[in-house]
């Protein structure tokens, strides 16, 4: 599973502008007035095929503010839910009183968990010898950067990589292999996860209760239904993004919500659990939305459907809600269900399984190019605002796990979105991609590679 670095330090040191580089977005706000960073943000690393997650804190120890008590919580659970902290300082301001107390109480807090401390502002060799104040503090790892200007930024995720802890499969019963299906159990707080975990597995081993967010940390079972081997991911509820601010009692959630983001990750398909009597929300939305960018199998099961009335015209309506309120997702097959009862649990498994094999199918070359000469070859082109008219020349699926496709064309630029849906939309007539998103690539005709 992908794993949580944490960056923490006192106001205006640099933290946002570190979190922005390291994720290459600019989701951080950054000022020069303390305390700007009060939310708690996180985005993902991905560094010599290797991903972790990297949180953005707000500063600590520092002038006192009506937020500084919910910042120390927020922080203080970033480092317990962790599993590297970068601590920065200021190489400008030297080391403060206010970096002594984040020292200690990292030593008091952090246990064996590695950590990294950042000397920012050092914006040329000159300013290293100010750094090297840094090992007062007590900790081995020192290293002097500049997020401004990408100063030794490679080094420090060298360094992050070689001190987090190798990626590893916990409470296992029998060893991951290639005939394992990795099954992630997703959605809002309180929407039956464990319960469904529960009865396909057949154990109580998830804690099950009607309080929101009781499921902490994901959980791998390893089950076995007619000798295909599962492991199933039960991870925590997601709260909506208003409820993460500092200092509500919340931060356990957050964290949480992180950590299934990473099981989301490792999966190979996913259950979007959503409540039969409020299906589509945002936080619906953004669930499949993250499982659809890393290209895992999608089911939609609907859930808790013993508990409102019953019928055919009920479940049409049902269904033609969630199509129309998430048209992204009109590949991915629906299930009514009920975690409690076990209604529908088997159709649950066999639609994994469908969903699974077809994330591995592959069209052969000679059936694409068909498609571009039969069914292309009537449709309307698009063409830019100069007059220059699309042309595909070839195509092939470069992979499986999600299905990907190449088209070489003579200009990428002119491939709108709304004609690459239409060409996703021939591609799954070929074949039987239920369940799985499709990527397409449009490359010019000298690119041979993705």
């Amino acid at each position: 599973m992908s794993k949580i670095v944490a960056i923490i330090g006192r106001p205006n040191v640099g933290k946002s502008s570190l979190f922005n580089r390291l994720t290459g977005e600019r989701n951080a706000i950054v000022d020069d007035v303390p305390g700007v960073t009060r939310d708690r943000l996180y985005g993902e690393v991905s560094w010599h095929r290797r991903n972790f997650y990297v949180i953005d804190t707000g500063g600590i120890f520092g002038t006192d503010t009506d937020f500084s008590a919910g910042i120390k919580n927020h922080v203080d659970q970033a480092v317990s839910e962790s599993d590297l902290i970068i601590f920065m300082t200021d190489c400008r301001e030297g080391i403060t009183s206010s970096d002594w107390e984040i020292a200690e109480f990292l030593r008091k807090s952090s246990g064996k968990k590695p950590v990294i401390v950042a000397v920012n502002k050092s914006d040329d060799a000159k300013h290293d010898d100010f750094a090297n104040e840094a090992y007062s503090l007590g900790f081995e790892n020192v290293i002097a950067i500049s997020a401004v200007h990408k100063r030794n930024l490679y080094e420090l995720q060298d360094l992050i990589l070689d001190l987090l802890p190798e990626d590893y499969d916990s409470d296992s019963d029998f060893e991951s292999d290639d005939s394992e299906i990795r099954l992630a159990i997703v959605g809002k707080p309180n929407v039956g996860k464990s319960s469904l975990l529960n009865k396909i597995s057949g154990s109580e081993r998830s804690l099950v209760s009607p309080v929101a967010g009781t499921t902490r940390d994901p959980v791998d079972m390893p089950v076995e239904i007619d000798a295909q081997k599962f492991r199933i991911i039960d991870t925590a509820g997601l709260r909506r993004k208003g409820k993460f601010s500092a200092g509500t009692g919340n931060d356990l959630e957050y964290y949480s919500f992180v950590r299934t983001l990473a099981a989301i990750d490792r999966s190979d398909v996913a259950l979007l659990l959503m409540d039969a009597q409020e299906p589509c929300t945002d936080q619906d939305k953004k669930i499949a939305a993250h499982v659809v960018e890393k290209g895992k199998g999608l089911i939609l099961v609907i859930n808790k459907w013993d508990l409102v009335e019953k019928s055919e015209s009920k479940a049409d309506k049902l269904v033609k809600k969630i199509r129309d309120d998430m048209p992204f997702l009109n590949f991915a097959p629906v299930i009514f269900a009920s975690a409690l009862s076990g209604r529908g649990v088997g159709k649950i498994i066999e639609s994994v399984l469908n969903v699974n094999a077809n994330r591995a199918k592959r069209i052969p070359t000679n059936i694409l190019n068909r498609l571009m000469r039969d069914v292309l070859a009537f449709d309307r082109l698009p063409s830019n605002r100069r007059g220059k008219t699309l042309k595909i020349y070839y195509c092939s699926q470069a992979e499986t796990k999600p299905p990907t496709f190449i088209f070489f064309v003579n200009d990428p630029a002119i491939a709108n979105s709304g004609f690459e849906n239409h060409v996703r939309n021939e591609i799954r007539k070929l074949e039987n991609f239920d369940g799985v998103p499709i990527r397409i690539f449009w490359r010019g005709k000298e690119q041979d590679n993705i």
